[in-house]
């Protein structure tokens, strides 16, 4: 028999363990595949508003997708390899050298490798336009666009890939060589003697473990100030140190603590699930808590993604309350690509489309704010700069709801602060020194969002006596400004009329954008994002997923006997995977759930970024991975189930 006469065999043989590692590099290859491609056609760049932005999102997403299929990859061929280990053994024992046990496995790897790469780039080839429409769809692209074949994204997946291949063969080679015969046929018993915890010093890491996480937690919900920089790293080493504690000591201290309260008669169900993870928790330590980990971090990444792309339309109404402002005194300078707002009505009327249109006043406001009001992370803000008083009763003239405040109260609107805006302390006194006497305002209340458009600061909204007294008693200097808005009747003629006030869109407007213009770029930023995120999210999960069906699938092998000696007994297929259904509910199930909580507090930390609520995409992006997630267990348990069967 010739070595690749072995090679053949030993891959019919390993075939169904071979299959979802199979699957998940292919899955792998034609989502790298796929970023290459995007990355380099030309149909794309020239469509894309923003073409820069997209090619390097695309490059930064490659490298990503790269980074965790090659980590996937070796860390999976590791699992394989230790399951493999008595395989190798035995070669040696019937005579073959290490060198040729070495070629075995490298041939193997290679021919693996190779059909990987050849059907993920066929089925990459065929499924680019489905991604491609998907990403027109999610930037808000209406029109066609035809995808051309990429030969650089060909030869750059296969590069990557094979350099991937190259490591895993590299890593076999290494086990071959630097292991002996007794460390082969002793490898799968690893890790499964715990010893019996020292009861001071382990409860005492168990309990430092729950205090890292829970002070990870509360860090994260107080980081926003000077110390920002160190704060985020102190929430990262302390969730991720409470996280390997609470894998490697809390969950072995509590579980032995159980079993001497039943002072070892643990029971059937017990003794497959409890007394299986208590032997095996040492060796899953570290890879628990990686994935659990790089689980809440993916979480966070795909909710944050999904509720900045779920609240485009509202976060840019926040910041763009009006469809159209223009600053009339001004108008006379704009530039030829840009119309004034006289010629923007009259080309509005040409065009049929209705609107109403309202003058606000801005007038400048000079002063200072009450000491220590606004949180560090914001600023000291002690002067008052780039700010206007808005009268309310014109902004509900324009067709803006907004609350009239009392004599001597002001509503103060500032869409830049966001939610850090609750940190800020209400009521606060504003002192303003740009009248002919010094007066004195009461902020009694953070705005939703702006009253003007963003281009025009601060806004304090005053009630129309206060307005106009501060107008008659406003030092000369202070500057006045008269912003004429323009909403349109028909919401389905806004990209009309957008087109009309700024023909050449790729530029920025002299006077701030519009509300359409800002929601169409906010809507392609985000569907780039929710879709880069949302394939990372999917390689990450199908390849931690893998993982722990792999070991699970080993754990099971190694088993079988004990499996076969329950049957003998009389026990049940039913009454045994009541145990391992257990045990599974532990394995795929905490690290979720500590990874689901981990994202949940990250989530919370970078509200800020987010003037809406983001319960809801959070909560749907969360149960979609959950699920997805879930479904590598439901696989687990079947491969339990028919491994218990054929026990007998």
């Amino acid at each position: 028999m010739t070595l690749f006469d072995l090679v053949i065999r030993s891959m019919r043989k390993n075939i169904k363990h071979y299959y979802l590692y199979f699957f998940a590099l292919i899955f792998s290859v034609v989502l790298y595949f796929v970023f290459a491609t995007l990355q380099y056609d030309s149909a794309v760049i020239e469509q894309a508003s923003n073409s820069m932005k997209m090619d390097s999102a695309f490059k930064v997403a490659g490298i990503l997708v790269l980074f965790i299929a090659g980590i996937y990859v070796i860390y999976a061929n590791s699992i394989f390899l230790r399951r493999r280990s008595r395989e190798i053994g035995l070669y040696q024992l019937i005579g073959l050298t290490k060198g040729a046990v070495a070629r075995l496995f490298i041939i193997e790897n290679t021919l693996l490798g190779a059909g990987a790469l050849i059907i993920g780039i066929g089925m990459g080839m065929l499924l680019s336009r489905v991604f491609l429409l998907v990403l027109m769809k999610l930037v808000g692209f209406e029109g066609i666009v035809e995808l051309s074949f990429s030969m650089a994204a060909v030869l750059q997946t296969a590069l990557v890939f094979i350099v991937i291949i190259a490591l895993t063969s590299i890593q076999m080679v290494f086990k071959v060589y630097r292991s002996t015969l007794l460390g082969l046929f002793n490898a799968d018993k690893e890790g499964e003697h715990p010893k019996k915890p020292k009861s001071g010093l382990s409860a005492l890491l168990a309990l430092l473990g729950i205090g890292l996480i829970v002070f990870g937690y509360w860090l994260s919900a107080h980081m926003l100030n000077e110390l920002l920089f160190f704060n985020m790293l102190g929430v990262l080493f302390s969730t991720i140190l409470g996280t390997y504690l609470l894998f490697r000591v809390t969950i072995s201290w509590l579980f032995y603590q159980v079993r001497k309260s039943k002072q070892g008669h643990l029971g059937l169900s017990n003794s497959l699930s409890l007394a299986s993870l208590m032997h095996r928790l040492k060796g899953n330590a570290n890879s628990l808590t990686i994935i659990t980990v790089l689980s809440a971090m993916t979480l966070a990444m795909l909710a944050g993604a999904y509720s900045l792309y779920y609240s485009t339309e509202k976060e840019t109404r926040y910041m763009m309350p009006f469809d159209f402002a223009f600053e009339e005194e001004t108008d006379a300078s704009s530039s030829a690509d840009e119309l004034s707002a006289v010629d923007f009505e009259a080309e509005l009327k040409e065009n049929g489309i209705d609107y109403t249109t309202e003058t606000i006043e801005l007038l400048g406001v000079e002063g200072t704010y009450e000491k220590d009001i606004f949180p560090a992370f914001i600023g000291k803000r002690e002067v008052i700069y780039n700010t206007f008083f808005v009268n309310a009763q014109q902004l509900q003239t324009a067709g803006l709801q907004v609350e009239t405040p009392k004599d001597g109260s002001v509503i103060f609107h500032d869409v830049s602060i966001g939610t850090m805006a609750k940190d800020i302390k209400i009521p606060f006194e504003m002192y303003i020194t740009s009248g002919e006497t010094e007066s004195v305002f009461t902020a009694v209340k953070y705005g939703e969002g702006n009253v003007v458009n963003a281009s025009w600061g601060s806004q304090l909204v005053v009630n129309n006596a206060d307005f106009e007294k501060y107008k008659k008693t406003m030092k000369p200097e202070n500057e006045v400004r008269n912003i004429q808005v323009i909403n349109i009747i028909d919401k389905e003629q806004l990209a009309t009329a957008s087109a009309i006030r700024n023909p050449n869109q790729d530029a920025v407007p002299k006077y701030g954008s519009d509300y359409y213009w800002s929601y169409v770029e906010s809507m392609q930023s985000n569907g780039l994002l929710i879709f880069i995120a949302g394939f990372l999210g999917l390689v990450f999960l199908v390849s931690t997923g893998s993982i722990l069906y792999f070991k699970q699938m080993t754990e099971a092998e190694q088993e079988k006997k004990s499996y076969a000696t329950l049957r003998q007994l009389g026990f049940t297929v039913k009454d045994i995977m009541r145990g391992i259904i257990r045990k599974q509910a532990f394995v795929f199930g905490l690290p979720l759930l500590i990874g689901l909580l981990h994202s949940i507090f990250a989530i919370k930390a970078a509200s800020f970024l987010f003037r809406s609520d983001i319960t809801v995409p959070t909560t749907i992006a969360m149960g979609l991975y959950a699920l997805i997630y879930l479904v590598f267990a439901f696989l687990t348990v079947g491969y339990y189930r028919k491994t218990v069967k054929a026990a007998l």
